[in-house]
């Protein structure tokens, strides 16, 4: 079923985002945190691609694992960085083979040690080329399922690498324009952020779905981790104060609270869908799902 399709039978989805293991052992402790989730009858969950696809293999092991062993729809990100037309066409042939119903198609990142690397030889250089490669996969007919619904990633914080928010939208748009048709969010950790994206998305006539994606913080080195990525990530005042009363650098317990006041505000102010960003970890999420008020 198309994400779209299912945030019109119920508002707010709730989903949960996995990056594939690099060990046995984490595999095998990550399909427990799975198993466990799926008590609680996520309408989705995301599956993470590495820079530069260093990840194709696990992420497609994973994606297929899940489709296999579990009743819960999945949806893969795929990157365009260092990839060409026939890799990205093998991936999506072999993820209609598999029945996966969307995909998040992303710019994503340069890998560690290709800083020096020439993305004029990718076949995609922007996310809008990727979202218009997969709408004409999906036009083609020359697949098994109905076709990928598309989606897109959002900033509520506005994107790191462009300073012009009105050409942001403009940029943004475009990508609706080649296809896609729903959004999910970068984490953020102001709400504002989030209302007025959408509110720019509905001046831009961006009329999509939109998922907001939030993270409860866990630990003070995270956060730090979290503040040094390309990305970055703003932590409002009210959050900082919150951080600084926990004498250690355990915060789980501060950051599930703050995650679950900011997404009981998202529902109550109409969101289409909450996407838990688990770490790969089941308690955090289980915490914060359960104090929700989502009846």
């Amino acid at each position: 079923m198309k994400i779209t399709e299912i945030v019109n039978k119920k508002k707010p989805t709730i989903s949960f985002e996995f990056f594939p293991p690099r060990s046995k052992a984490a595999a095998e402790e990550l399909y427990v945190t799975i198993q466990t989730l799926e008590k609680y009858a996520p309408d989705f969950v995301s599956v993470t691609y590495g820079a530069g696809g260093t990840t194709r293999d696990l992420t497609n092991d994973l994606v297929l694992k899940i489709i296999k062993e579990t009743s819960i729809p999945v949806v893969p990100h795929l990157t365009c960085v260092c990839h060409k037309e026939d890799e990205i066409e093998e991936i999506l042939t072999q993820y209609s083979d598999a029945g996966v119903d969307n995909i998040l198609a992303l710019r994503g990142d340069l890998p560690r040690g290709k800083e020096d690397y020439d993305r004029n030889q990718d076949d995609f250089l922007f996310a809008e080329d990727l979202v218009r490669f997969i709408k004409k996969f999906n036009d083609s007919g020359s697949h098994t399922n109905t076709g990928f619904g598309i989606g897109i990633a959002g900033f509520p914080e506005g994107h790191p690498e462009t300073a012009n928010r009105i050409k942001e939208m403009d940029y943004f748009k475009a990508k609706i324009d080649a296809g896609a048709d729903y959004i999910c969010t970068q984490l953020f950790f102001e709400n504002a952020d989030l209302y007025d994206f959408r509110d720019r998305c509905d001046i831009a006539g961006i009329n999509v779905p939109i998922i907001a994606g939030v993270m409860p913080l866990q630990s003070k080195k995270g956060m730090v981790r979290m503040a040094e990525l390309a990305a970055g990530a703003r932590f409002p005042a009210k959050l900082q104060k919150i951080v600084q009363a926990v004498d250690s650098d355990d915060i789980s317990d501060a950051g599930r609270a703050y995650a679950i006041d900011q997404c009981n505000d998202l529902i109550k102010n109409g969101i289409d869908g909450i996407h838990l960003y688990t770490l790969n970890k089941s308690q955090q999420t289980i915490k914060v799902l359960e104090a929700l008020n989502l009846d």
